[in-house]
């Protein structure tokens, strides 16, 4: 299915209306105190949870495309991508202003310390690249680097998954559940690049 470029216009704007819709919901928890006893530990892990969740959304379109045979699905990776951003940096700076309050020698010690943190600040500084690059000029622009470097984003996921997975540390239940949704992505990713044909070497002659 091709949509125009009407259409498409449209199905973008719904798509960011309801990708927006959790935001909202962090904002209206915020506004009517619901955030529970410890408000930054909740805002923190409610920006966590959206940027894996919508990090993993943006690796499901292309499986999902050729599942589905919608090629129009491609034009809502980027996006997807975009608001895993947006929200991995609110993430970070919920850690980073309200917890740690700028006090940036903790912040460095916590860094370097910390495993579960070192992971998680590596795979921000991996979307950052992505996030400065995903426009078309800097598409054009990389070239065939482009796509290169935005393979990151599977090491990305694997260390935002192992981010969580370690700061949970008793109940892993919901990592896990992380944890086996990117291995189906990375194992259907794997299994369709084994099956897609081979260029076969020309022959030569004597």
């Amino acid at each position: 299915m091709v949509l125009s470029a009407g259409r498409l216009a449209l199905a973008r704007l719904a798509a960011h209306a309801l990708a927006a819709l959790p935001l909202a919901w962090l904002a209206w928890l915020i506004a009517s105190d619901g955030l529970g006893a410890d408000p930054v530990v909740a805002i923190t892990r409610f920006s966590g949870l959206w940027a894996l969740r919508f990090l993993l959304a943006s690796l499901a379109i292309t499986p999902l495309r050729h599942l589905t045979g919608l090629p129009a699905l491609i034009h809502f990776r980027r996006m997807l991508g975009l608001w895993a951003f947006a929200w991995a940096s609110l993430h970070l700076s919920a850690y980073l202003v309200l917890d740690l309050g700028g006090y940036w020698t903790q912040i460095l010690e916590d860094i370097v310390e910390r495993p579960y943190i070192t992971v998680g600040f590596l795979a921000w500084l991996g979307l950052l690249p992505l996030a400065l690059t995903s426009t078309r000029a800097m598409m054009r622009r990389l070239g065939r680097h482009w796509g290169r470097l935005h393979k990151l984003v599977y090491a990305i996921a694997v260390l935002a998954v192992l981010h969580f997975w370690w700061l949970v540390k008793a109940d892993l239940r919901e990592p896990s559940f992380y944890a086996v949704a990117l291995a189906l992505l990375l194992g259907i990713r794997l299994a369709r690049g084994r099956a897609r044909p081979r260029l076969q070497p020309v022959a030569r002659g004597p």
